[in-house]
């Protein structure tokens, strides 16, 4: 269950808010969702400290995603100086088809649905380099959970690809994909789809790619903070329409 995205601006009111779900939930499975603003970043730290299991959404780059893993970390460490459990689940959700509708126009034709893979890539390493280094080691040898990467917007925007594009491209170790029922199906139904090979740790093909993209005057730092801001106000927008078709149901049933 995500947080009013009214609040995407106020950390404060975001960590309260995602305390208050899970009270009222009463589910240890519940994952609240709070996006991966700079503001997301400081609730999201709270939230883990406060033991609120977090999905964390809106993530479109490798320093976006280590911005919030940072948070989670640091919640982490905060739970177990504080003689907590440091057992507090949380994903990190990157979303790969944006890139490519973002940037069809702009690119030449043979660089076309190729930035969010790369992008994907160059994330999964610095993903990889987290889980190994001694500050992660450390939190998990004190029995902490690792903040696993989650693949979002995976489902083919452009006509012209396969349904499993990305899904078949991302298959990787320790890594959640969150599926449309249309792209599973395709998935099931196409035996004659090559089996799923697992994206490296290294991510030397995905630098190679961004730089092309680079070349092409690309700027993915620019475009990352441009997608994260235009899917923020996307959430606003469902949320006003949701509470207006609720307020309006519910003026009919009274």
């Amino acid at each position: 269950m995500e947080v009013s995205p009214l609040l995407a601006d106020d950390a404060a009111g975001t960590a309260q808010a995602a305390r208050d779900i899970q009270a009222a939930a009463g589910r240890a499975n519940l994952f609240v969702k709070i996006p991966g603003t700079p503001a997301g970043v400081q609730a999201i730290e709270e939230a883990i400290f406060a033991g609120v299991p977090i999905n964390v959404t809106l993530l479109f780059d490798w320093q976006q995603y280590l911005a919030s893993a940072g948070a989670y970390l640091r919640g982490i460490e905060r739970r177990i100086a504080a003689g907590l459990d440091p057992r507090v689940g949380s994903v990190a959700s990157l979303f790969i088809s944006r890139w490519d509708a973002a940037s069809h126009d702009s690119v030449p034709g043979h660089l076309r649905n190729q930035l969010g893979l790369a992008v994907a890539g160059r994330t999964y390493r610095a993903y990889r380099e987290l889980l190994d280094s001694p500050r992660w080691q450390k939190l998990a040898a004190a029995g902490a959970l690792p903040q696993r990467l989650l693949w979002a917007s995976t489902g083919a925007k452009d006509p012209a690809l396969p349904a499993d594009y990305y899904v078949n491209a991302l298959a990787a170790p320790e890594t959640v994909d969150t599926i449309p029922e249309k792209t599973l199906l395709a998935l099931d139904s196409d035996a004659a789809a090559p089996a799923p090979v697992a994206m490296a740790a290294d991510g030397e093909d995905a630098d190679a790619m961004l730089a092309r993209f680079a070349e092409a005057r690309v700027d993915i730092s620019a475009l990352a903070t441009k997608l994260q801001v235009d899917g923020a106000a996307a959430f606003v927008k469902s949320w006003t329409s949701l509470l207006g078709r609720i307020r309006t149901k519910a003026g009919a049933a009274a």
